[in-house]
């Protein structure tokens, strides 16, 4: 599936004004292909996500699923969030065939499929579980699997990291490349971290403060797996941070005013580093 966003706009209404959180969006997601939005908290990367799944529509411009606008939400395009918004009174083998279910599909079809994808995110030991009976990285493995029954072209992904500790989102960053590379859906992927993005993609677009503009795009060409102190993923990640830096003291100075330049003086150049390491 190709997904294109042409020119696209996007406004809200708060507190009796109109906010504009999108300006003039170029992006493109190829068949096959692994992208991430990267940027500042507010930058409009989740609103990206929730047009191209089409829970959303935009003031202005296009968005094209294969050639053809999106219309609304279809199965094709399926979100993953941050928090895995599992039913609590179902156990995982019940979410995961929850949408076929929806969609009408024969008990004993759903349920080996619904099987499938559990042991694709190795949780067949917890099929007849519960959502609390669950750690915070089966929870996102479980709605993976939900997401993935489905079948869809398109997987978007909205931090579904974001909450877990280092060492669980490394597996898991793992695991969804596995599952990537196995089922040739396209993904597009919503991240703060510099490394977690440059670790999956193929292409990262950086998106400006408010409103939301493309303001980088990098593609990643170092071989899979990667590894961190790779000095060509280094480089990647070192022009990523300078537009990020740029991008973030906006937001700063938005919010504090002049007082942000002392503050910048004081601490130095590390202190953003390190918010985005």
């Amino acid at each position: 599936m190709r997904v294109e966003l042409q020119h696209v706009s996007k406004s809200f209404r708060h507190n009796g004004q109109t906010v504009e959180v999108l300006h003039d969006i170029n992006l493109t997601v190829a068949p096959g292909e692994f992208v991430c939005l990267l940027g500042p908290t507010g930058c409009g990367k989740s609103t990206i996500v929730n047009l191209v799944a089409g829970l959303e529509t935009p003031n202005a411009g296009t968005i094209l699923v294969d050639g053809r606008p999106i219309a609304g939400p279809g199965p094709r395009r399926v979100v993953v969030f941050q928090d895995a918004a599992l039913f609590p009174w179902l156990t995982v083998l019940g979410n995961v065939e929850f949408g076929l279910r929806m969609a009408r599909v024969p008990k004993t079809e759903r349920h080996t499929a619904a099987m499938a994808y559990i042991k694709l995110v190795h949780l067949s030991k917890f099929a007849h579980a519960y959502p609390h009976q669950l750690s915070g990285g089966m929870r996102q493995r479980a709605a993976i699997a939900r997401a993935l029954v489905m079948q869809p072209d398109i997987l978007l992904m909205d931090e579904p990291f974001g909450a877990l500790d280092a060492q669980t989102r490394a597996v898991l960053q793992e695991e969804l490349l596995e599952i990537w590379r196995r089922t040739g859906c396209s993904i597009l992927f919503v991240t703060h971290n510099i490394r977690e993005a440059t670790g999956l993609a193929d292409r990262v677009y950086v998106i400006s403060s408010r409103p939301g503009r493309i303001r980088h795009v990098e593609p990643i060409s170092t071989p899979r797996p990667r590894h961190a102190e790779n000095p060509s993923l280094v480089e990647c990640q070192r022009k990523i941070l300078g537009v990020l830096e740029e991008e973030i003291e906006k937001v700063m100075r938005d919010e504090l005013g002049e007082s942000i330049h002392i503050a910048h003086d004081q601490a130095g150049p590390n202190r953003l580093r390190e918010m985005h390491s």
